[in-house]
């Protein structure tokens, strides 16, 4: 069960990276009407790309103790 909980913060965890970093990317690119949150706010941007980089570590990290 535990294994099954790290592997599914890690999917959402790149989910949400991808999100944000393609909001900032495109955001930052000059395209805010393609941008999945038309570039609401950078500093939003920047800190939930951070934190799930965070989360997606930690979930490795964990699921490689578990192997």
């Amino acid at each position: 069960m535990q294994k099954g909980l790290c592997i599914a913060a890690l999917t959402i965890s790149v989910i949400v990276f991808a999100l944000f970093l393609a909001d900032l990317v495109l955001g930052l690119l000059g395209m805010n009407e393609v941008a999945p949150f038309k570039f609401a706010d950078l500093t939003i941007d920047i800190v939930f790309s951070i934190c799930s980089l965070a989360l997606a570590l930690m979930s490795w990290q964990t699921l490689k103790e578990q192997v």
